[in-house]
């Protein structure tokens, strides 16, 4: 989820931990050879917990937070680098219908007077910061600062950011920085694999790669500096023809945006290209005629990603199909382009903090 400013802050063992977006294993022949596998140390821990994908739109897991644990779905979001759930505190009708955190309920909460309010593109949050027991699985991290939203509006779910903490609003350290520290993983990586599948297949993990998600070599792309997942992009292309990114731009990695953004005059030419017909904020082409539509190719430090047609375009509620091609509306000083999980349903991707860098492959 691709975030935007902070505004008025006030005071303010090596382990492959792997949180189900895929299929269980099952058999304990299957687990201890998976275990002997993937993990070098005996007392290592593995831990897999179902995650769903809602409409191709948002991918969400489950944590708990406090003693005892209240149980939240969050996207894990490499866009934002907070974690942030709806409390009683919050009056705003965007909470009413959503599981609220009860701070009263657990032993462990702490609160501070730092308040601040949150920008997401799209949505708002005004929150204030507090700690707590947050649990992914297995792992633990003690006295996390997180935050609670007092008001909020556009929301449909929570957050736990994957980003760097230079870019956190709440100044807060972010979970896998605190589980890095505490030794819950012996590296700060964690990787993704997106499943069309709605209720099976998909996975975050964390401290270490399941090798058997993609097919192939990963292909590492350097950051364009460290301290936010950006990387290089070569060009955007189309029947071998450059239709953007002519010169060069820069690629947000973003597993917390549903499609794949650029700036309007482009995605606007890309759409005219694909020749959708523009009604209301989508732009429909007939479910039909979808294979027939040209690949779009992302060319990522001289490597070739490619977009094809039935990848790229979506069903709503009737049925009907549109593109994933939408404006960003975030304007930024360079052409930037957020790769979403439209691309990353095809890609596997690892994000590599200590090495600053992301790894991509074809996913199987």
């Amino acid at each position: 989820m691709k975030w935007l400013v902070l505004l008025g802050l006030v005071a303010f063992s090596e382990c492959i931990v792997k949180i189900p977006l895929r299929k269980t294993l099952s058999g304990k022949n299957m687990l201890n050879s998976f275990l002997k596998e993937h993990i070098s140390s005996p007392d290592s821990n593995l831990t897999i917990r179902p995650l769903r994908n809602i409409v191709d739109m948002l991918y969400v897991g489950n944590i708990t937070i406090g003693t005892p644990p209240q149980e939240f779905q969050v996207v894990f979001d490499t866009g934002s680098s907070d974690l942030w759930v709806p409390s009683v505190f919050c009056q705003s009708l965007a909470c009413a219908t959503k599981v609220m955190f009860i701070h009263l309920q657990s032993s462990t909460f702490r609160p501070t007077q730092k308040v601040f309010n949150i920008e997401y593109n799209p949505g708002r949050m005004k929150g204030l910061l507090v700690y707590d027991t947050v649990r992914i699985g297995d792992l633990v991290s003690t006295d996390q600062p997180f935050c609670i939203s007092l008001a909020e509006t556009g929301f449909e779910a929570r957050i736990l950011g994957l980003n760097y903490p230079n870019i956190s609003f709440s100044v807060a350290i972010p979970i896998v920085d605190n589980l890095k520290n505490e030794g819950a993983i012996s590296e700060l990586v964690f990787a993704f694999f997106l499943s069309k599948d709605k209720w099976e297949g998909s996975e975050v993990m964390f401290g270490g790669v399941d090798h058997r998600c993609y097919e192939g070599e990963l292909n590492w792309v350097p950051l364009i500096q460290a301290g936010n997942w950006i990387v290089h992009m070569d060009c955007i292309s189309m029947k071998r023809k450059i239709i953007a990114c002519s010169g060069g731009c820069e690629a947000l990695v973003d597993t917390g945006t549903a499609l794949i953004k650029g700036p309007r005059r482009l995605v606007n030419n890309i759409q005219k290209l694909i020749g959708p017909m523009p009604r209301g904020s989508k732009h429909y082409v007939s479910c039909s005629a979808v294979n027939t539509l040209p690949s779009i190719i992302f060319t990522i430090n001289g490597i070739n990603y490619l977009v094809p047609a039935l990848p790229y375009t979506l069903k709503d509620s009737r049925g009907n199909c549109y593109t994933t091609f939408k404006e960003n509306t975030v304007r930024t000083s360079r052409e930037t382009w957020i790769l979403g999980d439209v691309f990353l349903r095809l890609y596997f991707s690892v994000f590599d903090r200590g090495n600053d860098r992301i790894g991509l492959a074809r996913a199987v």
